[in-house]
């Protein structure tokens, strides 16, 4: 690259002979061919990254040659014949016939298709492509968040996507910028035309008193070759552009994906059909019309015998195994054994039979993958291993419908649009797109169902668009949390405590039965799972137990002191470490009134509160809630110790965005700033 600056600022100053004419431009027009041919062979755009500043230094290679070969015609024209070189002279002498009036009509119309078909219709593209891929970057970094936090790709993977799409932006961007390099040099190709013929005339005529005829066919022959041997590689770096940004990102490059595109039988047999009738009409090319017919015809009836000979090997369906009994001798014996008394699995998902290709990775499925990266997302955030994931179809639901269950009961459904990508409307997109209307399962969030090929535009205005394969997987995740105490049993409780025997054997020594029951531990940490606090310190859980299993055995209680020694895992979860925690308080009057209703109570069971007084504190709440998400902050009600257990239990069955924490569960070196206060109506204040 310094190499070529220098040698362009070179040929913008000092002049050079012919024969150096000759090879550089001969260089130009086989690095426009080169750059052509690596255009239209590039399967995805980002594998030419280089190809605007490629375009910049051609263009300014070309302008450069056009300077020295201005210098050489104006100052060598007057002896013609190839005086400005043999390049110059071919395209003057041999392209145009050697008549300066055919060959300016010749350059003006290049000059037309350049400017005013190619490099315009490039230069629209690359705007709308530009602002097109700036404005869905939003929507495409949400997307891979969502993907991160679905478990369906690793941190690495998502860096890399993040890095893509930031490619995405930036090459076309440039695009945008470098399209108007070549907009201007079919400008300036014009302008040093009309300079070159003008200065050639005047020179002829005044300095070296040729006659006009003379001056015109020595001067204005040159200038033509000059213009017509630069306009060339023009034209060509000006398709190459306008392939670049016209074409759709796919795995295959332009003429692969034309060539399966246009390879239609039906479409060569009209058009061979029609080409034949003309080829009969009378007064017509008959010879011409009925022999390109013939190959049209030919063409399609070759492509119809290759696409008949394909065999169509149709998607597997749900293969569903079925038993079959023998016919006992004795019809009213019938021996049965514990085979047959069904057993409900932990987790299943159950699709209907028209979903099942989705399973299928031969088929392009990835439902698959999907339910792996959720399992081991999970399995790493909640601190123990999840279950397997058993997929199972079921015949009785709707084709496309599934359901999500967890021990035997049915915990989540949803309806998956088969062939259609959901686009969820984040609450701020800049238009609503038309599809088929729907719900997120996850989150509950208004969403359409759309066609895989409006994917760019519908995140181009703000929608969040996954596959139904990552609705599925989002789906499952959400139910997951939201049941995950039901997942802690009592073979998971023992193996967490024999995973910590392994390197602290002397915490768990004598620890189960002496000091706990089994029992009690998996109530604990069912607890905390229930509360969504994860079991990832399990060595400091065992400890506060074995600490405190001499004050209470009681597993409400013994949570209540396992947590304060988790605060910084549960107030990580929240917010990154280097944060602000935002958090809501309780009136001091309404935050007393509750206390003293708690301490009056022997249990949570026995405590209600007056309705009206319920209805204004819970809409308090909803409304608090909202205004946090409005500002992008986490919703934490921070209470007394002795009101946060009762209180997160009531207002867990309202909302599930909220976190209710007392004051021992925020670390001391943990900034916060109180952000709001929950108050109720003085009158229900009164009634309560």
């Amino acid at each position: 690259m310094p190499v070529a600056v220098i040698l362009i600022l070179t040929m913008l100053i000092l002049p050079l002979p012919p024969l150096m004419l000759d090879f550089f431009f001969t260089l130009n027009i086989l690095l426009a061919l080169l750059i052509i041919m690596v255009a239209l062979n590039t399967a995805e755009t980002l594998h030419f990254s280089s190809f605007p500043t490629i375009i910049l230094f051609a263009t300014m290679l070309r302008l450069g040659l056009n300077v020295a070969s201005t210098r050489v015609v104006l100052l060598e024209g007057h002896q013609g014949g190839d005086a400005a070189g043999k390049v110059i002279a071919a395209f003057g002498e041999f392209v145009i016939g050697g008549n300066y009036v055919v060959g300016f009509i010749v350059f003006a119309i290049l000059m037309i298709i350049n400017f005013i078909v190619i490099t315009k219709g490039a230069g629209r593209v690359s705007e709308v492509i530009a602002r097109f891929t700036l404005d869905a970057l939003p929507g495409k970094q949400m997307a891979i968040d969502a993907d991160l936090n679905a478990g369906v790709i690793d941190q690495e993977t998502a860096k890399q996507r993040r890095a893509q799409v930031a490619q995405e932006s930036d090459f076309f961007g440039s695009m945008d910028g470098a399209s108007k390099f070549v907009r201007g040099d079919a400008v300036a190709g014009l302008l040093i035309l009309i300079i070159n013929l003008v200065g050639g005339l005047l020179i002829g005529l005044l300095q070296y008193e040729m006659t006009l005829s003379d001056a015109a066919r020595a001067y204005i022959l040159l200038t033509i070759g000059d213009g017509l041997v630069a306009q060339l590689p023009a034209l060509i770096l000006s398709l190459a552009t306008a392939i670049i940004v016209t074409r759709v990102t796919t795995s295959e490059s332009t003429p692969d994906q034309a060539s399966k595109q246009l390879a239609n039988p039906l479409a060569f047999y009209i058009a061979g059909g029609i080409l034949t009738i003309m080829g009969m009409v009378p007064g017509m090319p008959n010879m011409i019309f009925l022999m390109l017919g013939a190959i049209a015809l030919g063409l399609g009836f070759y492509l119809h015998r290759s696409f008949s000979g394909l065999e169509y090997k149709a998607p597997p369906a749900a293969e569903v195994q079925a038993e079959t009994v023998d016919q006992p001798e004795d019809p009213n014996l019938l021996e049965l054994g514990w085979d047959d008394a069904g057993q409900v699995d932990v987790i299943s998902l159950e699709l209907g039979y028209g979903l099942i290709p989705m399973v299928d990775a031969d088929t392009g499925g990835r439902l698959l993958n999907r339910l792996k990266g959720i399992r081991k997302k999970l399995s790493a955030e909640m601190g123990f291993l999840l279950p397997s994931i058993r997929i199972r179809d079921n015949l009785d639901s709707a084709p496309d419908a599934y359901q999500i269950v967890i021990n035997g009961s049915v915990r989540g459904v949803g309806v998956i649009a088969n062939g259609k990508e959901m686009a969820i409307n984040p609450g701020n997109v800049l238009s609503e797109i038309p599809g088929e209307p729907g719900k997120d399962p996850a989150f509950g969030l208004d969403a359409v169902w759309i066609d895989p090929s409006e994917r760019e535009y519908a995140q181009a205005v703000g929608y969040t668009v996954v596959d139904a394969s990552t609705v599925i997987a989002t789906h499952l995740n959400s139910v997951i949390k939201d049941n995950a105490d039901e997942l802690m049993t009592y073979d998971v409780a023992q193996q967490l405590i024999d995973k910590i025997a392994e390197t602290s054997p002397k915490l768990v020594e004598d620890f189960i039965p002496e000091k706990l029951t089994l029992g009690t531990v998996v109530r604990v940490l069912q607890n905390l799972l229930r509360e969504r606090v994860p079991l990832r310190d399990m060595r400091t859980i065992l400890e506060t137990l074995s600490e405190e299993s001499g004050r209470t055995q009681d597993a409400g209680q013994l949570c209540a002191l396992v947590r304060p020694k988790l605060a910084r895992l549960i107030v990580q979860d929240i917010i990154d470490p280097d944060e602000t925690l935002a958090v809501m308080t309780l009136d001091p009057t309404l935050e007393q009134l509750l206390t003293d209703l708690v301490s009056r109570a022997n249990s949570y069971d026995e405590i209600a509160l007056e309705p009206a007084l319920a209805e204004s504190f819970f809409a308090s709440i909803r409304s608090t809630i909202e205004e946090l998400e409005q500002k992008d902050l986490p919703a934490v009600l921070v209470v007394s110790p002795i009101l946060r257990p009762w209180l997160a239990r009531l207002l867990r069955r309202s909302t599930k965005d909220l976190t209710v924490l007392c004051y021992t569960e925020i670390p001391d070196d943990q900034p916060i700033s109180v952000v709001s206060s929950i108050e109720v109506n003085e009158r229900e204040d009164e009634q309560g």
